[in-house]
């Protein structure tokens, strides 16, 4: 049962019971009615109880109903709400832990609520490009008044009980709990201390107004406008508050409010956060390794390299609790590295980010060595080194005569061959790639890369560890480049193409980035080093001499113009400083070019611009679907969005795809093949794609 019915004397307690927060799936809800039913037939009951098992009260809507038919199916929210309303004797929310979404709807349906302290109350629609859609925007302004609900509803940010219970005049919360343990035996007196009291106090017959009323809401659009330009959800989130407040009864602001939900679900933006969610979601899920395979357990870390990147992955176990021994080969590479990585620790103490004392006692778990014998009792040790195999082979090889039986060797390597480095080994069953993304203490993307023989236990272990760091890991199979940095050379080598044919880099930078990038491809590649691209493809001019580029980025490297770093790349940079200002001799090489390969500039559209960027990641993307290295197409979204800056409201590049249309996508690509200084190759769609397109279905 997902919502059990006991009776404690003259009350009865209905206890919602559908793990891990209690969502409110079709069987909960109709598990609701027919307890309230139960309690109304009971001469012997005089009050009911609602309240959640486990670590929630309700976290709202089950996700697993989420674009299903139960999730319409009666009794729907509104239903039972209805319901709990109209119930003949008291129902008092006694609510604890998490009370979210649809939890803090039937809350507020309610006749009472009993709160225990630490609770975190929200409405999160927003966040899903929606907003609450059963009365939330209706009900809750009545209880804390216009300003706190509208804020708490257009941010979709949880709110402790504690604060909500300090507003002057709020009506949320009859009591609060002196306890969470306490909270059960005290919501049972509170029941019965009301169960007389008529007529059963509403929160749809409180008032709604706001004294500025038009110009206030005015005001609040402007400010939601320049905080989130891309999404619709927010600006509406105020149109149904407002309605609260002008709408001629509580009926016609319910109405209001159902009209603009329905309207936000049909919307690109809300479908791309949704599948964000669940794309989320399902990335830790791995098909054949299940949920309940043991881990290994992780008390110690190695990191080998104190450069960026090592001191930067250190961090994040650092930040989580867990002791970090860095090892070097020369002592003033060890010093530069802590140095940095107390550099960075000191400016989030400078902003009120991080406190001093926490600080402290993060820097007491980092330990140093110059000798490998100093990792002898790591669970954990990853490296950080140049991206060259011969060094990979030094390290891995004497990694395997140190480390401990057990121990999970990982490389952080963003292109090699993760299954030659576990050939290293006499233990390849312990060996994974756990390439992190550059600044390793801030961005959320791990790509954990399994090797042919990494063991099950191995690849759950990491994943799990992953969360523990806050990051969002996502499962690669082996292959140059992995997923990310695979599927970004085919976006690079388009942007080439693009400069060949008649573009600049400020042309197109500026068009993907007004498509949403946080950075254009130029850009994005002077902040990481034209060398590191150059050394890559002069890997590839040995390994696949068929793979067509531009060589305007060689000349580039060829001119010492390796980006941000020398203050010079695509574009000019002053010392210090990361404004990018166009080159005038760039833009002359780059014309050079041009006349040396006989070709004639023509004007190039910004539709084409970010089509052919784009559709070049899709199509590599649905490659790598086909080959298996990733197992589903959300894993590749997830990659871009967390990544690679795709734009969120997009969805990611597979998902974007779906949203234009795989049959008009296979069309363009068809288009850009025939274009003669591009690579027609690279454009002959993947079979995936094609049988896809002629379905009329999308990656999801």
């Amino acid at each position: 049962m997902t919502a059990e019915y006991q009776v404690h004397g003259d009350v009865a307690v209905i206890t919602l019971n559908n793990p891990p927060v209690n969502g409110l799936g079709l069987d909960t809800r109709q598990g609701i009615v027919d307890g309230l039913a139960r309690a109304e037939d009971d001469a012997a009951v005089k009050a009911v109880v609602i309240t959640g098992a486990g670590k929630a009260f309700s976290g709202g809507a089950d996700i697993k109903e989420f674009g299903t038919p139960k999730s319409l199916q009666d009794p729907n929210l509104h239903s039972v709400i209805r319901t709990v309303e109209h119930f003949g004797k008291p129902v008092v929310a006694a609510i604890h832990s998490v009370c979210m979404g649809g939890g803090l709807e039937l809350a507020l349906g309610c006749h009472y609520r009993v709160v225990a302290p630490g609770c975190s109350v929200a409405l999160p629609e927003v966040k899903l490009g929606l907003l609450p859609g059963a009365g939330g925007t209706q009900r809750l302004p009545r209880v804390i008044g216009v300003e706190p609900a509208l804020n708490m509803i257009a941010t979709g940010e949880a709110v402790p009980s504690e604060m909500l219970a300090s507003i002057p005049g709020q009506k949320l919360f009859d009591q609060l709990a002196t306890s969470a343990q306490a909270l059960a035996q005290e919501a049972l007196a509170f029941a019965r201390s009301v169960a007389d009291v008529r007529p059963l106090p509403l929160v749809r017959h409180l008032p709604c107004k706001h004294p500025q009323g038009e110009a206030y809401f005015q005001f609040a659009r402007n400010m939601v406008k320049g905080m989130a330009k891309h999404f619709p959800a927010p600006g509406k989130c105020v149109d149904a508050v407002e309605a609260a407040t002008t709408s001629r009864d509580f009926e016609d602001g319910l109405m209001k409010e159902r009209e603009l939900f329905l309207n936000l679900m049909f919307t690109p933006e809300s479908r791309s956060l949704r599948h964000l969610f669940f794309a989320e979601r399902a990335a830790s899920k791995i098909p054949d390794v299940p949920s309940d395979t043991p881990k290994r357990e992780i008390r110690k870390v190695g990191v080998i390299g104190a450069g960026t990147m090592g001191g930067g992955i250190s961090m994040n176990f650092l930040n989580a609790g867990i002791p970090v021994t860095i090892l070097e080969m020369k002592q003033e590479a060890l010093d530069r590295g802590i140095a940095t990585i107390r550099k960075n620790y000191e400016a989030q103490v400078k902003k009120g980010k991080l406190k001093a004392d926490k600080y402290e006692a993060r820097m007491a778990l980092l330990s140093t060595s110059l000798a490998y014998d100093d990792l002898k009792d790591c669970d954990l040790i990853i490296e950080a080194v140049f991206e060259d195999m011969g060094v990979k082979e030094q390290v891995f090889s004497r990694l395997d005569e140190v480390a401990k039986p057990g121990a999970i060797l990982a490389s952080n390597t963003s292109t090699l061959d993760v299954n030659q480095i576990a050939s290293f080994t006499k233990r390849p069953q312990d060996v994974v790639g756990m390439h992190f993304f550059s600044p390793a203490n801030v961005m959320k993307l791990l790509e954990v890369v399994r090797g042919e023989k990494t063991a099950k236990d191995v690849l759950a272990t990491v994943m799990a560890l992953a969360k523990k760091i806050k990051k969002t890991a996502v499962v690669s199979g082996v292959c140059d480049g992995f997923i990310g940095n695979r599927m970004i050379e085919r976006y690079s080598q388009q942007a080439g193409f693009l400069l060949d044919e008649g573009a600049t880099p400020e042309q197109v930078d500026r068009a993907i980035e007004k498509f949403g990038f946080p950075m254009g491809p130029f850009r994005m590649i002077d902040m990481a080093g034209n060398d590191i691209g150059w050394a890559i493809r002069k890997r590839r001019y040995v390994e696949q001499p068929d793979i067509k580029y531009s060589k305007t980025a060689d000349l580039l490297c060829e001119m010492g113009r390796f980006g941000q770093k020398t203050s010079a790349g695509w574009y000019d940079y002053e010392a210090g400083k990361r404004d990018a200002k166009p080159s005038p001799v760039v833009l002359k090489m780059i014309e050079d070019y041009r006349q040396q390969q006989g070709i004639t500039p023509r004007k190039i559209s910004d539709d084409e611009i970010v089509q052919r960027l784009v559709y070049s990641l899709v199509n590599e993307g649905a490659k790598i679907l086909e080959e298996g290295i990733a197992s589903k197409s959300g894993d590749i979204d997830m990659v871009y969005l967390t990544g690679y800056g795709f734009p969120i409201w997009r969805g990611g590049p597979m998902h974007y795809a779906g949203e234009v249309g795989l049959f008009n996508v296979v069309q363009a690509m068809k288009r850009f093949a025939r274009n003669p200084h591009d690579d027609a190759k690279a454009w002959a769609p993947s079979k995936l794609i094609l049988d896809l397109a002629a379905a009329g279905k999308t990656f999801a």
